[in-house]
């Protein structure tokens, strides 16, 4: 099973905190390295020094280290225009030497918007406008050379574009889908996503949305094995149950919903549960949504005594 860290900057880091956890993550050989896509912190946090912004950051990082995998989980779509995303991605895989995924979705945080300015359609032209940035950013890197794209959707029109600059990954960067909708997740992920995400849910939840997805990809004949299924949750994870609770309380966490509900506990008992949640579910990859940015010897923790029993 392939683990991976997930920081939420939004809640308060500078280009540095990140950087430090990037580079701690690839040290102890994590599989990935991912942030969100959020421009105000949430709860009680006041966001300082401030929220960076996902690809600049990104970009920063494809220097900065130099194996793992970076990424977004994921990327609204109301922030961006489809061209110019494909074309960040694209520049940042580049600069990454073929290591950058996208994750993309409609986007729900409201009050983000309206502290930055950002439209905010409502629930059904936000999913409508994620289909149409989907089918242009996977266009554009389908297209081969001497070729030219276009596309007239109800909300973006891309006319004869040369589909430049492209990315090192041939055929394409991986394309992340998530979420919980009933019909519309599940269609946009068996038509464009290499991997599916369901985050901060039970088990029995995301079992049964990898069930949809898998019935969405057989009705347009893909296979569902086709796809990487994958998982997020909180972490807070500690030699004994003092550290255990020490590093929920950091994080402002209850420690038994984290036990029950996130991938709270000892080394041993996240082993188990993670194996637990692969029997049932069929992933093969974790998102370990680190909080505490600081709190690197977590990170070192998993990977020497949870990822080798997992291998």
């Amino acid at each position: 099973m392939d683990l991976r860290i997930f920081t939420e900057p939004q809640q308060g880091a500078t280009y540095d905190d990140l950087l430090a956890v990037a580079r701690a993550a690839e040290a102890a050989g994590y599989d990935a390295f991912f942030r969100s896509d959020h421009y105000l912190a949430m709860g009680d946090r006041s966001g300082d020094p401030g929220p960076t912004d996902a690809w600049i950051t990104l970009a920063g990082l494809a220097r900065d280290t130099s194996t793992i995998r970076l990424g977004t989980l994921v990327n609204s779509a109301t922030f961006r225009l489809p061209g110019p995303l494909a074309i960040a991605v694209a520049g940042v895989d580049q600069m990454s030497g073929g290591r950058v995924e996208l994750g993309l979705g409609a986007g729900w945080f409201e009050a983000e918007h309206t502290a930055y300015g950002i439209p905010f359609p409502a629930l059904g032209e936000r999913f409508d406008r994620l289909a149409e940035q989907l089918e242009i950013v996977t266009g554009l890197w389908a297209t081969t050379p001497g070729e030219r794209f276009s596309f007239a959707g109800r909300h973006y029109t891309v006319t004869d574009s040369p589909a430049l600059p492209r990315p090192v990954q041939q055929p394409a960067p991986p394309v992340i889908v998530g979420g919980h909708g009933k019909k519309r997740t599940p269609e946009l992920a068996a038509r464009f996503a290499t991997e599916f995400n369901v985050a901060f849910s039970p088990v029995d939840v995301v079992a049964v949305q990898f069930e949809r997805v898998a019935a969405a990809c057989g009705a347009i004949g893909r296979d569902p094995g086709e796809l990487v299924l994958s998982v997020a949750q909180t972490i807070a994870v500690g030699r004994d149950d003092t550290e255990v609770e020490r590093r929920a309380a950091a994080i402002g966490r209850d420690v038994a919903d984290l036990r029950e509900h996130g991938f709270g506990g000892t080394p041993a008992q996240l082993v188990d549960k993670l194996g637990s949640w692969q029997e049932k579910t069929g992933i093969t990859r974790a998102y370990l949504q680190l909080l505490d940015l600081a709190d690197i010897d977590q990170v070192e923790l998993i990977a020497s005594e949870v990822a080798p029993q997992l291998a």
